[in-house]
């Protein structure tokens, strides 16, 4: 399964013991649903857990059932339908609202913590989504009702949430991107091991890149010497051949020697393989000087 769905999965673990909090998640979904009106309710779900879920939550927050019912064993959407008018009515009342009116959060009825979470998971579980966090961190609820999203993202604020909010063919959608964030949002709405997953998640993506960076700085580095000890290779053969080694002084005589000895090596481990031992500082200084040596040579007066 998905990140989503497995996400959606642990939702669909929290016990139904609180009548208000039923009522809550409900909400939540009904609002974020296909078809919430005074005609017909109609929720459609992808999700093998929340359609599990459905006919235990409604029965326990309003004690009805749904009219139409998914057929067993269905793949793929699925649907739930109640078309009953009194059904409906006995609905909308929990709420405080009426059919026909346009839809909004009613906060009256999110008083509590529990009740607030509980609103936040139906919301998620009925148009809600996030994105595997090894590919993006991104977690969005979507609806058709600007008002809806608009309160809603109000309640968020009121947990110390700031999403983000755009618009997308067929509604509004509110957002997330920081993972830390989207972490303590999951663990809000009642998925702490997603939260954590995500968490895991993250710190394996920055070790990978922790890594990556070090590989490729290395490799650079690598670049370097190799470059660097090719060009005192090509000036050692250029002043052996014009001038021979023999001319050079003896101390710049041993680091030709020695670099030709170890044609790959970086300064700091043919310093440790000079005899007697010097710093790199010191092995640097008189490489520079076996770089200029002809250079040199060339600009002294002659008499």
């Amino acid at each position: 399964m998905s990140f989503s769905a497995d996400t959606k999965a642990e939702l669909c673990k929290a016990p139904l013991n609180r009548s208000c909090c039923a009522a809550a998640e409900a909400y939540g979904i009904l609002l974020y649903a296909n078809t919430f009106s005074g005609r017909e309710i109609r929720i459609i779900t992808g999700s093998p857990a929340l359609t599990a879920r459905l006919p235990k939550l409604f029965g326990r927050a309003f004690g009805v059932e749904f009219d139409r019912l998914p057929p067993e064993n269905a793949e793929g959407k699925r649907s739930f339908r109640i078309t009953d008018s009194e059904k409906i009515l006995r609905i909308f009342s929990a709420y405080g609202q009426e059919p026909g009116v346009a839809l909004h959060v009613n906060f009256g009825v999110l008083e509590n913590d529990c009740c607030r979470s509980a609103f936040l998971r139906g919301a998620f579980l009925s148009g809600g989504s996030i994105t595997d966090p090894d590919k993006r961190y991104h977690l969005e609820l979507m609806s058709s009702h600007q008002s809806v999203l608009r309160e809603t993202t109000a309640l968020l604020q009121e947990l110390g949430f700031e999403p983000r909010s755009s618009h997308r063919s067929g509604g509004e959608l509110l957002y997330f991107k920081q993972s830390d964030t989207i972490s303590d949002v999951l663990t809000t709405m009642g998925a702490p091991l997603a939260g954590m997953a995500l968490q895991q998640s993250k710190v394996e993506k920055d070790m990978r890149n922790a890594v990556n960076r070090r590989v490729n700085c290395d490799s650079a580095n690598a670049d370097r010497i190799v470059s660097a000890a090719q060009e005192q290779m090509d000036m050692i053969r250029r002043i052996d051949a014009e001038i021979g080694l023999d001319a050079l002084p003896e101390a710049l005589q041993e680091t030709a020697m020695l670099r030709i000895a170890n044609p790959e090596s970086s300064l700091s481990e043919l310093s440790a393989l000079s005899f007697p031992p010097v710093s790199k500082s010191c092995l640097s200084h008189r490489m520079k000087k076996l770089m200029s040596f002809l250079e040199d040579i060339k600009a002294e007066p002659v008499d």
